[in-house]
């Protein structure tokens, strides 16, 4: 299983102190946090991207992408989200290919809709065709990856004729996509369909919802003649805050709680650590917790965690991310491989979609034969 980190760039208030981090401070923390995630032997961080404050996440996640590709070795590079239904495809195509050459392969996508209703009409979308918009982009992006000379007309853009988009992908193979959803089916179908993988942030989420969004996502992949449900690809969110004592963790993790945009003045943070996979505690305790998502998700591929939202200040997401690298992942991915079946496919990685396309082994969408 892949370990990393992700963040939204979200710019708040401390709340035990009152102070609010500069834009450029913030931009110069989530560069330090991804280094440090590599420096501690995480697999991936992941970005954002946002239009709009309180976020600071890049409008252009390759810029960012890249600017640490030239300062890490081995990290995987991806996104949390890449907009598909108001970024348009083919700038889409051609900026993710190009970051893919520059950081020699180590990056793939997630793609979403995004959360933040006002976006759409400042990029000439209707909110009300979230889910048509995510359906038609992605099937041009798709094309566009593998495809030159491009014959296309849908809905949504100008039509493309004898179109090639460049740079082309590195090797011939299109950087891996996830298909991110907290809520809406037609995203886990649209995933299985193309032998995609899924991702479902489910921080906000109980288990039997998040349980529920992955059947149906395993069930759809095998319906396609992809493999069998436990070959699909899934990965989950999380959120950890640690200390040496579940009571340390507790009392210094509650005002960051309390008061944070995204949830604060709802249920208590003993009411929402129970209901979802929210962990305040001791490393094993984050341990346990992140082991049981395995109940209801089956085996997955992909494990990701935010750590640095609601004000906390640099210096204690950076303690926080050398705890998750040397208490946390290292016992999990010792746990892990002891649980997992042989059968359970591996993360996806360049190097590996590289040998599925020479093995001619890539998904055919739908599951139709060309």
């Amino acid at each position: 299983m892949q370990f990393g980190i992700f963040s939204i760039g979200d710019v708040t208030p401390d709340p035990t102190t009152g102070r609010v981090p500069t834009e450029h401070e913030r931009i110069m923390a989530t560069v330090a946090i991804a280094q440090k995630a590599e420096e501690v032997g995480l697999d991936v961080f992941a970005i954002g991207q946002h239009h709009n404050p309180p976020f600071v996440a890049p409008a252009n996640p390759p810029i960012f992408m890249a600017h640490i590709a030239a300062q890490t070795e081995r990290i995987l590079l991806s996104t949390a989200t890449t907009l598909i239904t108001t970024t348009d495809p083919v700038r889409v195509a051609e900026d993710y290919a190009y970051v893919q050459h520059l950081a020699q392969g180590r990056i793939d996508l997630t793609l979403g809709r995004g959360n933040t209703g006002p976006v759409y009409p400042w990029f000439g979308k209707d909110i009300r065709a979230g889910i048509p918009l995510a359906v038609e982009n992605y099937a041009l992006l798709h094309r566009l990856w593998r495809e030159e000379n491009l014959e296309w007309k849908g809905r949504f853009r100008t039509p493309l004729q004898d179109f090639t988009a460049t740079p082309r992908p590195l090797d011939g193979v299109p950087p891996f996509v996830w298909h991110g959803s907290i809520r809406s089916p037609e995203i886990a179908e649209q995933a299985a369909y193309y032998g995609d993988g899924f991702f479902h942030n489910n921080i906000f989420w109980n288990k039997e919802h998040t349980g529920r969004m992955i059947d149906l996502y395993r069930e759809r992949y095998e319906h396609y003649g992809h493999g069998p449900a436990d070959q699909a690809i899934v990965g989950l969110g999380g959120q950890v805050y640690m200390a040496e004592t579940k009571e340390q963790a507790m009392g210094e993790f509650r005002p960051y709680f309390d008061r944070a945009p995204v949830y604060g003045g709802g249920p208590s943070l003993e009411d929402f650590s129970t209901m979802t996979p929210l962990t305040v505690g001791t490393p094993e305790e984050v341990v346990e917790k992140t082991l049981s998502f395995r109940d209801y998700a089956g085996d997955y591929q992909r494990q990701l965690f935010l750590m640095d939202h609601a004000g906390l200040p640099l210096e204690t997401v950076l303690k926080q991310i050398d705890l998750l690298g040397e208490k946390v992942v290292p016992v999990l991915r010792k746990e892990i491989a002891a649980r997992t079946p042989q059968t359970v496919p591996d993360p996806p990685t360049h190097q590996l979609l590289k040998q599925r396309r020479a093995d001619g082994k890539d998904p055919v969408p739908g599951g139709k034969k060309n």
